[in-house]
């Protein structure tokens, strides 16, 4: 193996934004890790973006704040970007770069892993079948988590998203086992407030012992945005495939992410693809969350549920759209409900949980779970329709069967959806609540639902 050697150069040309030009430099490599010593004496860091004949684009984490071009001493290292890692890394937190921020010591590191991480064999990928009970009705009953799979929060400015995945984070488990998530929380471009709200909560119900976190705040350089999901997922790929541990990856918020790479794109001067983001984004996007699964071989896994924040709650905007294209389905939070207070605002009509059928039924959660999922769908979807209807030919123009619909969507969202913040139902619980529902449906309408499953699991029979 070829010694690591470093070379120092004086010969920065132009700073532009978060990049750095430095001209006349040899062997220098793309994702190489650079040294910056600015005029005060502080020492700065980034990694080379761009190496050709000469030359090296250097981004850098900290922002280039203090760097000329007459006196900044550049260092290549000969080495990329590594973490360390160990399992000293539980209850602990870090900034954004990966360094601690909660006045503990350095971790003594296990080993150094390239935060690029490796990309998983598709034959070695284990298929997710295992489901993952949150505790929140419209999540278990009918967009299920299963381990393994990626599964991000789509939700606007303003809506409580933080607050459901704190509460994921919380309740999260797989049944019948008793070994507990742990966490990987990344928060990018995140607030002050925002930060402080997860670490009290995970304070105050116990979960920081189990939890790893990434903190980059708003007012941080966005060129670390870059990096901190990736130190996030090198810390989760050690504690699910070296520990052999469960672990929850919770991303937040992407759309923060996609700006900062808008913003180093915009300072490469690189075309623009779709409303200024670059046309790599969502190869970039997919290099985050493809590091999810489960592998042959390993007890461990890992599961991601991404957070973004829809521009204009704009589902169509490329990131929800490009994000949608990656992962395997999404949580859609309601503005509309959000406003009449209903938590968690999660409305199931566009949700979807692609490997929902995969981890439900006989021995993971309950055998008549698929056809009561269906037919509360169906049954709110129509319920849905009658209110549409009703505000252009009014409720007295309504049928019978028409007025029941639109009872059960109002009872549906009322019992079903709204639960409390720290309200931990089991998947039986939320499967006996949508009977009661359905229970006022006439049994000829339950189309959707296994006549044995009805005989056995309605409550009219179950009275009997």
């Amino acid at each position: 193996m070829a010694k690591i050697t470093t070379r120092e150069y004086t010969t920065v040309t132009e700073v532009a934004g978060p990049l750095m030009v430095v001209e006349g430099v040899e062997g220098v490599a793309y994702g190489e890790v650079v040294d910056i010593e600015i005029p005060t004496g502080e020492t700065k860091r980034g990694q080379v973006l761009e190496s050709r004949k000469g030359i090296a684009v250097v981004q850098v984490f900290e922002g280039t704040r203090g760097i000329d071009t007459l006196s900044t001493k550049v260092r290549f290292t000969g080495d990329i970007l590594r973490m360390p890692v160990s399992m000293d890394m539980l209850g602990r937190i870090f900034d954004g770069l990966g360094r601690p921020i909660d006045g503990a010591p350095d971790i003594i590191a296990e080993e150094y892993r390239d935060i690029a991480g490796a990309a998983i064999n598709p034959t070695a990928r284990a298929f997710p079948n295992e489901f993952i009970q949150t505790g929140i009705s419209t999540i278990d009953g009918n967009n299920t988590l299963v381990r393994g799979q990626k599964l991000p929060i789509m939700s606007g400015a303003g809506l409580p998203h933080n607050e459901l995945a704190a509460q994921i984070v919380r309740q999260s488990k797989v049944r019948g086992t008793q070994e507990p998530f742990s966490v990987v929380f990344a928060g990018m471009g995140i607030t002050h407030e925002e930060a402080s709200f997860f670490m009290r909560d995970f304070e105050r119900t116990g979960a920081l012992e189990r939890i790893v976190a990434f903190i980059n705040l708003a007012d941080d350089p966005a060129i670390e945005r870059i990096i901190t999901p990736r130190m996030a997922l090198t810390a989760a790929e050690y504690l699910a495939y070296t520990c052999d541990m469960h672990v929850l990856v919770v991303l937040t918020d992407m759309t923060n992410y996609c700006e900062a790479l808008r913003e180093i794109s915009a300072a490469r001067e690189e075309v623009p693809g779709r409303r200024g983001y670059p046309g790599y984004m969502y190869t970039d996007l997919a290099s985050n969350y493809e590091r999810a699964g489960r592998v042959r071989g390993s007890k461990g896994s890992i599961t991601q549920v991404p957070i973004l924040s829809m521009p204009d709650d704009d589902i169509t905007h490329p990131i929800p759209d490009l994000t949608g294209y990656i992962t395997e389905g999404q949580f859609v939070l309601s503005r509309e409900m959000h406003r009449r207070g209903i938590y968690p605002p999660v409305d199931i009509l566009p949700s979807l949980s692609r490997l929902m059928n995969e981890g439900i039924g006989p021995e993971r959660t309950r055998e008549d779970h698929r056809g009561v999922s269906n037919q509360l769908y169906a049954a709110y979807a129509e319920g849905r329709d009658m209110r549409d209807l009703v505000a252009v030919v009014g409720e007295e123009a309504l049928s019978a069967r028409d007025r029941r619909y639109l009872e059960f969507a109002d009872r549906f969202e009322k019992e079903y959806v709204t639960q409390g913040k720290d309200v931990d139902r089991t998947i039986e619980q939320t499967l006996d609540l949508g009977w009661n529902l359905l229970a006022d449906q006439p049994e000829g309408e339950l189309k959707r639902i296994d006549e044995k499953h009805i005989k056995k699991y309605h409550p009219k029979y179950r009275k009997a």
